[in-house]
């Protein structure tokens, strides 16, 4: 009970121990406060400050630039009474909403974004307040170390201290990278929205504090506008509960249209540019791929690309005439996976039509969606019937197997009875299997793939050979399959038309080749897999009933789009039911070019079919592309 030596020290002794080494920790905590503190510059400097190096995309030469991302940057140094308070309060509510009560480091909301990583087992939610993300912007090199960290930290405290709440939010706002190379809010409002930040409306303000997140992510000129409006409405949400507006205002924010400026940026190739862009920032992240001065090469074959563009800017606009307001191509080469040329919509440049109609709900024609990429895709219509046949053919079936083309009612499907109709209407009696996917014929594909393909091997197969989309249990697609009853992105049909071309092996698709750092070092470059899905004669036999011109004359015609006087080439046609979509597909041993034609809400086109319509511009291209590809190898 008398003891007094706690750790064999007298108390006295312990608590001099104890405040020697407060003390040399204050010390060393202090200096190195005071070493990192010394070099921040005056709030007058911050605009001279140098920012990353762009990242830039180039054709498969790397010698053709296609797009610069956070090039020369462009920034207009505003005041703060000159930002509107809902653009402020949308910032502050989504970014860091405790900024006006910490000091710099935000404990509540680290702790929030640690847990909340914890239950997702991944970091996707940071803790950073305003002020770091100030200070990492303006003062920190690239490298992710740990001296850096503690920079930050460091930065983060000196800045607290020498300056304002309100001269921090105003140098934030003046900082902030919101993509396109706009450095700052008064930038922004002008690139996005073609006016002075100061006249921005409560909407668009929500925009550009959705934007801070991740830029090219939700670029309005980019591929994921859908998301965008989403996160627009989380943060009217959360200025809502900040207290910043009304419930009632945030719907009448909600409901209300944001309107666009045209995107003055420079970009070729636009739709494929900004796909690569989103795999980059999804495989490295928006700040890697911001800060790191990326050189990208791709597998763009830029001329190729050009006569891609033509043709679909051509026909495009002369399928108005039928009804069809949008159009997409997209080859690949089918021996390595690479993606030569893509053309997602009719004129990415171009305006919705019609006037003042919804992104991805009632346009006709949405310029900016990537229609070969888009999920959940279009219905393929009759060009998904080589998939069913392959099957067959595995299955022992020939090309001469004989099924008796006749009216045939298949039984209850989708609540109603199920009794498909040959294009033309008529029935032919006894074909051949060669007859009947030569000619494209509706009942003789439906009796292939109840009689001898199934229906779930059939699934499995396309899914083998790249049809991502087939996800929902056989029984919801049903016998309608093999006419195109399930949704196909243009992209994976034209890569899964790539195994016929490729004596049955798959080559994934792909669109970066190989990415180096600023320094010249090469941080990926992609090596071609081959997995061989169908024997070489199930390729083969499909490659020559699709070339067989003879055997579809009586459908198409002896000189239709799909004849070539001096190539073998192979092809296929789609219409959707109600002609909602037309399609294409087509190929020689070393390209495969794909066409949809439609708009992109679903309304019905003219009764014309997938020849007439995606046809001839298809024909066009691959006429050039054919062309080229000889004299490129010499031939």
């Amino acid at each position: 009970m008398r003891k007094r030596k706690l750790l064999g020290l007298r108390p006295t002794a312990l608590l001099q121990w104890l405040l020697a080494i407060f003390f040399i920790l204050f010390i060393l905590a202090s200096a190195v406060f005071l070493y990192y503190a010394k070099d921040l510059p005056r709030p007058e400097n911050f605009s001279e400050l140098s920012f990353a190096e762009p990242t830039r995309i180039y054709d498969r030469t790397g010698e053709h630039l296609l797009y610069e991302l956070y090039g020369k940057e462009k920034r207009k140094t505003v005041a703060l009474q000159e930002i509107p308070d809902s653009l402020k309060q949308a910032i502050v509510a989504t970014e860091d909403s405790y900024f006006y009560s910490h000091w710099g480091l935000d404990w509540r909301g680290l702790a929030r974004a640690v847990f909340a990583n914890i239950r997702l087992l991944s970091p996707s939610q940071g803790g950073s307040t305003l002020t770091q993300q100030l200070v990492r912007t303006a003062f920190l090199s690239r490298t992710k170390t740990i001296d850096r960290k503690i920079k930050e930290l460091v930065l983060t405290l000196e800045v607290e201290r020498r300056y304002s709440k309100d001269q921090i939010l105003e140098l934030y706002l003046n900082q902030v990278p919101l993509g396109s190379n706009a450095y700052g809010v008064a930038e922004a409002a002008n690139a996005y929205f073609a006016k002075e930040v100061g006249t921005l409306t409560l909407e668009e303000s929500a925009v550009l504090a959705a934007m801070i997140k991740a830029p090219s992510y939700y670029s309005p000129f980019g591929l994921h506008q859908e998301e965008l409006s989403g996160r627009k409405d989380y943060v009217l949400g959360r200025m809502v509960d900040r207290r910043y507006i009304s419930q009632e205002q945030a719907d009448e924010a909600e409901s209300r249209r944001v309107q666009f400026a045209d995107s003055v940026q420079g970009i070729e190739a636009p739709h494929f540019s900004l796909m690569v862009t989103d795999e980059l920032v999804t495989r490295y992240g928006e700040d890697f791929v911001r800060e790191n001065g990326l050189r990208v090469v791709t597998t763009l074959d830029w001329d190729l690309q050009k006569a891609a563009e033509e043709a679909v800017n051509k026909f495009a606009e002369q399928n108005i005439a039928y009804g069809a307001h949008n159009a997409a191509l997209t080859a690949i080469d089918p021996r390595t996976g690479e993606i030569l040329a893509m053309v997602g919509s009719r004129n990415w440049f171009g305006d919705s039509e019609p006037a003042n109609c919804t992104s991805g709900s009632s346009c006709t024609f949405d310029p900016k969606l990537n229609v070969a990429t888009a999920l959940p895709g279009r219905q393929p219509g009759s060009s998904f019937k080589p998939f069913v046949y392959a099957e067959a053919f595995l299955k022992g079936a020939t090309d001469q197997t004989v099924v008796v083309d006749e009216p045939t009612n298949f039984g209850i499907w989708g609540d109603e009875e199920y009794a498909p109709q040959n294009y033309d209407g008529k029935f032919r009696g006894p074909v051949t299997l060669r007859s009947a996917l030569a000619q494209s014929l509706n009942v003789p594909s439906v009796k292939v793939l109840a009689d001898i393909a199934g229906l779930q091997d059939s699934i499995e197969l396309a899914k083998r050979m790249g049809i991502t989309t087939l996800t929902r249990e056989p029984s919801f697609y049903g016998l309608a399959l093999v006419l195109g009853g399930g949704e196909a992105r243009l992209l994976d049909m034209v890569s899964a038309y790539g195994v016929f071309a490729n004596a049955g092996k798959r080559v994934p698709p792909f669109a970066v080749s190989r990415v180096e750092d600023s320094g010249g070092s090469v941080l990926e470059e992609r090596q071609n897999l081959s997995q061989s899905i169908l024997p070489v004669e199930v390729a083969q036999t499909i490659t020559d009933i699709l070339s067989d011109n003879l055997a579809r004359t009586s459908i198409f015609g002896a000189r239709s789009p799909l004849y070539f006087a001096n190539t073998r080439v192979a092809v296929k046609t789609g219409t959707t039911q109600n002609y909602k979509d037309g399609w294409i597909i087509g190929y020689t041993p070393d390209i495969v070019a794909g066409v949809w034609v439609g708009n992109n809400n679903g309304e019905e086109m003219g009764q014309e079919p997938g020849s007439v319509v995606a046809g001839p511009m298809w024909h066009q291209f691959m006429e050039y592309a054919i062309s080229a590809r000889r004299s490129a190898s010499g031939n």
